[in-house]
């Protein structure tokens, strides 16, 4: 049961992902540093759950599952420095958008794949 909950299915992935992402406007709207642990924690969730997903299904097609968990690893990079650059009172607008195109990236790239939710086809 709880290999097929890791393995199986992207559910636990798209959850992490999708508390991540909300977590990171909020703490971007209003900085906090447990709120900004929290969101370090679902980064750890998010990236093991996408690790063995790519252990699982990379097979299928390795360019494109490579090059959505290196768009991944870097959209999580960027939300990091944006949320240090805010605490620290540096510019976060290039950086932020940044963040925004990777993101739609990685989202593109997630669902194209053939395990995603294919919504273009």
């Amino acid at each position: 049961m709880l290999e097929s909950l890791f393995f199986d299915s992207t559910h636990l992935h798209i959850t992490t992902w999708v508390i991540a992402i909300a977590l990171f406007f909020i703490a971007l709207s209003k900085y906090s540093t447990g709120l900004h642990m929290a969101l370090r924690l679902f980064y750890v969730l998010v990236l093991v759950t996408g690790l063995l997903l790519f252990i699982q299904h990379h097979g299928i097609d390795d360019m494109m599952y490579g090059l959505k968990m290196l768009a991944g690893l870097l959209t999580i990079g960027l939300m990091e420095m944006v949320l240090v650059r805010k605490k620290k009172g540096k510019e976060i607008s290039k950086v932020l958008v940044g963040v925004l195109v990777l993101l739609i990236i990685t989202l593109y790239l997630g669902f194209r794949l053939p395990v995603g939710m294919n919504f273009f086809a």
